[in-house]
């Protein structure tokens, strides 16, 4: 597997596509993305650009002229898109990647019939298959998920089975919905793996994750405060469930760590994840640079993580405290060349790095409520 510069084309303008087009940067490697807004994040930096719907199949097909390979930054892009791509030029995650890992249905299904434990769950095509899932499954408390991409894709709602299904149907406002059985956990943990065209695998993790009441991640840690079983047990099921789904790319899978010690499988993602921003810091080679290496045919790189580190998305209150960050030693500020539209917008992150544990580094003491929590110490009810 020698190097050879390619032009990468990547379908979405957003902040993992900037961040992946300033990696293939580094490696001499041209970008160009197709969005529809011509002020993107990744619009701001690369050198080509194409504006207009992912579905125009002209505009699609100029595109795929322009390019060696195609990827794309998340999994709402439509499968007949990556279809239609397909046709003129490589795309990975391929077609079968993708028409498994967006949809959550699909998700559940491919991961329980590969042997991978997950929270039990029943797919809801309308409002009477809660109810009845609910007896199947002989539970009294759930949480309705959107099974479908796009917009609403992280929308969902806690169900109890006292509730009345048709107002939980119509307030979810989706076509097809999962049920999953709200189970309580200790920690919320995800890992990444690279894997490129020859099956060499590449892995960061596990890390740790914080979300706020609204289920946005405020928080990702590494290394994660769980057992060293625990985080091999993680390692060896995901690189099972890359293998599995013969990827090539960049994998996230995150896990629920149950208060009995279990790891559940509760979502994977086919491209770089916000959880794993820290590893352009922490690293020798990113996430971002995996995915460059992988899709051009490259061998994965060594991640090689020297530093420990916490990863902080800057929205809300911590985006006010923008100027703190960057007049910090050991902190690396991103910004995304967002403007905010509100105060819950992120504009970017921040990744405060040490050498040694990042609670030293940082002067935290372990009494204070941000050091890492121990696994026993917490429990909490699914939220994601």
């Amino acid at each position: 597997m020698g190097f050879t510069p390619k032009t990468i084309g990547i379908l979405g303008g957003g902040h993992l596509s900037r961040m992946t087009a300033l990696a293939a940067a580094r490696l001499g490697i041209r970008v160009c993305i197709l969005t529809n807004d011509e002020n993107s994040p990744a619009a701001q930096i690369v050198p080509f650009t194409f504006v207009g719907d992912n579905s125009n199949h002209a505009l699609l097909k100029e595109f795929a002229s322009c390019v060696d390979v195609i990827t794309y930054e998340d999994d709402s892009i439509p499968l007949e898109t990556l279809r239609y791509l397909q046709k003129f030029k490589p795309v990975y995650p391929d077609d079968r990647v993708l028409g498994i890992t967006q949809n959550r249905v699909r998700q559940k299904h491919f991961l329980n019939e590969v042997g991978v434990p997950t929270t039990r769950w029943a797919a809801i095509n309308r409002a009477n298959d809660i109810a009845k899932a609910m007896e199947d499954l002989q539970i009294e408390r759930a949480v309705l998920k959107n099974a479908l991409p796009g917009v609403t894709a992280d929308k969902q709602m806690d169900f109890v089975v006292s509730q009345d299904a048709k107002t939980a149907w119509r307030d979810m406002n989706a076509t097809q919905l999962i049920l999953e059985e709200k189970v309580t956990y200790s920690c919320e943990i995800s890992t990444i793996i690279a894997r490129d065209p020859l099956g060499q695998t590449a892995s960061y993790g596990p890390i740790l994750n914080e979300r706020n009441d609204h289920n946005v991640l405020i928080k990702s840690t590494i290394p994660a405060s769980i057992p060293a079983q625990l985080s091999k047990k993680a390692d060896t099921l995901t690189q099972f469930i890359a293998e599995a789904l013969d990827v090539i790319g960049v994998l996230c899978v995150e896990f629920f760590v149950t208060s009995d010690g279990r790891l559940l499988v509760n979502k994977i993602s086919p491209h770089p994840h916000d959880s794993g921003h820290w590893t352009m810091e922490a690293c020798l080679c990113s996430q971002f640079e995996q995915q460059v290496r992988t899709i051009c045919g490259m061998q994965v790189g060594a991640p090689g993580r020297h530093s420990d580190a916490i990863m902080i998305p800057l929205a809300g209150d911590e985006a006010a405290q923008l100027n703190k960050y960057i007049e910090m030693p050991n902190a690396a500020v991103h910004l995304y060349g967002k403007i905010a539209q509100h105060s819950a917008q992120k504009i970017g992150h921040v990744t405060l790095v040490g050498p040694v544990p990042v609670d030293t580094a940082l002067g935290i003491s372990s009494n204070q409520t941000d050091a890492p929590i121990p696994l026993t110490s917490v429990k909490k009810e699914q939220t994601s």
